[in-house]
């Protein structure tokens, strides 16, 4: 009699969790600020019409979430709204769900182990992520954000053995030796950092954060070169900037949950 009342009450708790969701959404987008005092006439109006979009294509797919809760694309892109809008641990609840109806389906997966990235739970990020792909069929996006996870935890070796894996599928590809360049960093590699990093730079197509991902390296070295006179009792300043470079490897990755104790000390000059 007991367990029958908790699943009716489970069920009920299910159904009426899109909605919930979809409010917080929704309050979310409310509260969002689309113009300074300071803008010009034409720059508020831009500002207002991306920010419409943005509420029109947000509450869209919470509505399409609410009318099926396992439909994967409204699932991923719903969670992907939620995100953007700082309703991480919503979304992950979201994905969470989406994952127990939709075990093998790999999108749902691949999102739901970057949602739990994003909220700095690592070891459960890569634990999903495993089951996003397969040895026979590899995915190097989601071997890179593998890699990424390994790197915010301090397995750097491993992580760039994930890294090594990605660029074998897609060889030069700039996100996948950005997040290589930026493990080395944090492994204190500073000389292969940079190679990398300017390796990255290179190609035809590249993100401009790559390139400030390279100066901020090139900075570090600076820093470092500084410090080779000072005392052993000193540590370099470059080693002021891990927390920093994790910061940038989170965000490069999609995840913005950097938490306030690891904002930058010391910033390199061009970062």
């Amino acid at each position: 009699m007991i367990s029958s009342i908790r699943s009716k009450a489970f069920a009920g708790a299910e159904r009426f969790a899109p909605i919930v969701l979809a409010a917080a959404l929704a309050a979310a987008l409310a509260g969002c600020k689309t113009t300074q005092p300071t803008e010009t006439t034409a720059s508020i109006g831009v500002a207002a019409a991306g920010a419409d979009a943005d509420r029109r294509f947000a509450l869209a797919w919470a509505e399409r979430y609410r009318a099926n809760p396992t439909d994967p694309e409204a699932v991923v892109k719903y969670a992907r709204a939620l995100r953007a809008h700082g309703q991480r641990a919503q979304a992950v609840a979201v994905l969470e769900q989406a994952s127990i109806q939709l075990p093998k389906h790999r999108g749902v997966l691949a999102a739901y182990g970057r949602a739990l990235a994003d909220v700095g739970n690592y070891k459960r990020a890569l634990d999903v992520l495993n089951r996003a792909h397969t040895p026979a069929d590899p995915d190097w996006r989601i071997l890179s954000v593998q890699g990424a996870a390994l790197d915010q935890m301090g397995r750097h070796e491993e992580a760039q053995r994930y890294y090594a894996t990605a660029l074998r599928i897609v060889p030069d590809e700039p996100s996948v030796l950005s997040n290589l360049g930026l493990s080395y960093a944090l492994s204190k590699d500073l000389v292969r950092a940079e190679a990398t990093l300017r390796q990255a730079a290179g190609q035809s197509r590249v993100d401009p954060r790559v390139r400030q991902n390279l100066a901020l390296v090139m900075g570090l070295q600076r820093q470092a070169a500084d410090a080779e006179g000072l005392p052993r009792a000193v540590p370099p300043a470059g080693e002021a900037n891990v927390a920093y470079l994790r910061q940038v490897l989170a965000q490069q990755n999609g995840w913005k949950g950097a938490p306030e104790s690891e904002k930058p000390v010391v910033k390199a000059e061009g970062s």
